[in-house]
């Protein structure tokens, strides 16, 4: 069967919509759950479970997150993945070599969390002092919060757990695939490689060529060392990836899915998701897609928004129409929505699944 732009559409929606599992098997099947501190009206993380865990409400993530077998870390962007793909980027080498002054530092914090065991890092602050820095912005920053962060980055902490959403710290033991390793690893690098790609492939397809030549660069972040090895990886990816050119743009998908196959059908749903989520993450795409542009605009100054601050892009069948702008006030959302078209579809079914979108919204967040 030839394949059209309206397959990979639907191919997009519904292979990333699986049926609601558990939190677990879920995190599993995404392979990578972006993060984001935002609450509009949740995190970014507890927006994208909530479609694909059953019975998910906002923080679970946070509060069971000890106990499952997952790690926070930088892979595409920050987020949440499970250990066995977590142990395929370490040991992580950073770009930059300490000068001998910050690595005394990390050492003396490095033994302070050792001996305390896992701590916040204003007790950590409070026994330092390290004082501040300016960061990238130009403002002041926390000189200890950027040097757990830089530890953390670096494969020395972990994330133990989060209190408030605050990240609390503790030292990672060697294991095999991570830093301070003596066992020898099986896998060459090149495969661990290989296998990272196939991950943002499994969570983000089908993509652009474009796209994916963007998401290896962002991966070369979270495996720096590997960096000189992007361009051989690339084109071993696009050769044993399924491919299709289709209106001068290349298209990249898992080799062992058919895009055309009917397994592949969007319910008829209305959903609000997040501008992090992995249906509309590739704005590229998305515009191929749906044919209008969509821009996340948290960052852009309010006389300048034309979405709002926290646009959730609103998806009915395989079809993002909208928006909608949530806030949560005196224990109420409050709401309102934009239209790709400039008006809202007619269809009796589409306000039906609106207001029941709503509602699991309202479960989702607690709220009576």
């Amino acid at each position: 069967m030839r394949i059209t732009l309206d397959h990979l559409r639907r191919y997009a929606v519904a292979r990333s919509l699986f049926k609601p599992t558990t939190l677990r098997k879920a995190i599993a099947k995404l392979g990578f759950v972006q993060a984001d501190p935002i609450r509009a009206p949740a995190r970014a993380q507890d927006l994208t479970l909530r479609h694909r865990v059953a019975g998910y409400h906002a923080g679970d993530l946070e509060r069971r997150y000890p106990q499952l077998p997952i790690e926070e870390d930088f892979f595409v962007n920050y987020g949440f993945l499970p250990r066995a793909h977590h142990g395929l980027m370490h040991p992580r080498v950073p770009r930059t070599k300490w000068p001998a002054s910050r690595l005394q530092k990390a050492q003396a914090v490095l033994e302070f969390i050792r001996e305390r065991g896992p701590v916040h890092p204003r007790v950590v602050d409070a026994h330092f002092a390290h004082g501040k820095i300016t960061n990238w912005f130009g403002g002041s920053s926390n000189a200890t919060t950027h040097l757990l962060d830089d530890m953390h980055y670096r494969g020395m902490l972990k994330v133990a757990r989060r209190e408030s959403g605050t990240r609390i710290y503790a030292v990672r033991e060697a294991v095999y695939g991570e830093v301070g390793s003596t066992r020898a690893d099986p896998m060459a690098e090149g495969d661990r490689f290989d296998a990272l790609i196939d991950v943002v492939m499994h969570k983000y397809a089908p993509l652009p060529g474009a796209s994916l030549g963007q998401l290896l660069s962002l991966l070369c972040r979270g495996v720096p060392q590997w960096i000189p090895q992007r361009a051989a990886a690339l084109a071993r990816a696009k050769e044993r990836f399924a491919h299709l050119r289709l209106d001068g743009v290349d298209w990249y998908w898992p080799a062992t899915e058919s895009p055309a196959s009917r397994r592949w059908r969007p319910d008829g749903n209305v959903r609000l998701v997040t501008p992090f989520d992995p249906i509309v993450w590739d704005r590229r795409r998305f515009t191929i897609f749906w044919d209008w542009v969509y821009r996340f605009e948290a960052y852009t100054p309010p006389h300048k928004r034309k979405l709002g601050y926290y646009a959730l892009p609103l998806l009915w069948h395989d079809r993002v129409i909208g928006w909608g702008n949530l806030t949560v006030k005196l224990g109420k959302v409050h709401r309102s929505f934009g239209y790709a078209n400039g008006s809202p579809p007619r269809d009796a079914a589409f306000h039906a699944g609106l207001e029941a979108e709503l509602a699991r919204i309202d479960s989702f967040l607690r709220l009576p």
